[in-house]
């Protein structure tokens, strides 16, 4: 998280974001009624589950909104590094 961040869509924000840390909940529902039958803890699902593969992190541009990983925030700001060294 010590990575300077800047937003790819309002190309002026540097400073001012959400971050959005995401916990993936494993869960069996019911397909009629939609109630949660089973959650899954440290126990592995049956094998019809695929692990989750998404991000642990999601960051929102406080400025303009814009939610993506937090990759893309670090990328775009080593790419315009004008801030980066003062």
């Amino acid at each position: 998280m010590e990575q300077p961040y800047f937003c790819p869509n309002c190309k002026g924000n540097r400073m001012r974001f959400h971050i959005i840390e995401q916990v993936p909940q494993t869960v069996k529902k019911d397909p009629v009624s939609g109630e949660i039958m089973e959650t899954y803890t440290d126990q592995k699902p049956d094998m019809f589950f695929m692990p989750y593969q998404g991000s642990e992190r999601r960051i929102q541009c406080a400025l303009c909104g814009m939610i993506e990983n937090e990759d893309v925030f670090i990328h775009m700001a080593r790419k315009n590094p004008h801030f980066n060294k003062q």
